[in-house]
């Protein structure tokens, strides 16, 4: 298994330097890792550094907290794309499912998956640690009817990041045609290789290198 290419390399601290996105940059080349994911506003600084490699560019919307309005995830998703983002990674309205307003949660997902109208992979952000399983179910089949791509478990800015249980229940709501992605407190090889056990098929961590090397990171985090 080359684990590299399950990994989006993840920077999205908000002190980050352009220094240390440039880094990321040239080790997800060398390690060969699938994308680099950053916030908005470093997605040109990302496209640039990797332009002429296989390595994708990765933009967080609506992060991290999930409770900016549709029409503004859709603008988000739009310039991202516009800035060489080939994936969005937009975090649901989390107070609207809480709240059972599913069409609210639906219209929102909705709003992302059309303005990036085929030209970027979309993965849903659900934040696990925030939802009772009967949530994370009905936000996941909620994500597939609205045509994501993906659904992903964490922001890794809240309370608790992925589980190997979360990840195996998300997969058996949303069936074959929507993968999963594990994100939150994945800092090592062996939980990485839980995860996709469980069913992931894409990690997202800071701790990467530590991963690849099958080395615990007792520092990293996400």
């Amino acid at each position: 298994m080359n684990i590299a290419k399950y990994i989006d390399h993840t920077i999205l601290k908000p002190d980050v330097k352009k220094k240390e996105i440039i880094q990321y940059c040239k080790d997800a080349k060398t390690y060969g890792f699938f994308s680099v994911c950053v916030n908005g506003s470093n997605v040109a600084i990302v496209a640039d550094e990797l332009k002429g490699s296989d390595v994708k560019v990765t933009a967080v919307v609506g992060f991290p907290l999930g409770a900016s309005t549709m029409e503004v995830k859709a603008f988000e998703t739009s310039n991202a794309i516009d800035n060489g983002a080939n994936e969005i990674d937009m975090v649901i309205n989390i107070g609207a499912l809480k709240s059972k307003e599913y069409d609210l949660v639906y219209k929102d997902i909705e709003a992302v998956v059309n303005a990036a109208k085929s030209k970027a992979i979309v993965k849903v952000i659900i934040e696990t640690s925030l939802l009772t399983d009967e949530e994370k179910v009905k936000v996941c089949e909620l994500a597939k009817q609205a045509g994501a791509d993906f659904v992903k478990t964490s922001t890794g800015f809240s309370t608790g990041g992925a589980t190997a249980e979360d990840v195996k229940l998300m997969k058996e709501t949303v069936g074959e045609n929507v993968q999963v992605k594990a994100s939150g407190g994945v800092r090592d090889y062996k939980t990485a290789i839980t995860m996709i056990e469980a069913g992931a098929t894409r990690i997202g961590c800071s701790a990467s290198i530590s991963i690849v090397k099958g080395i615990e990171d007792q520092q990293g985090g996400y």
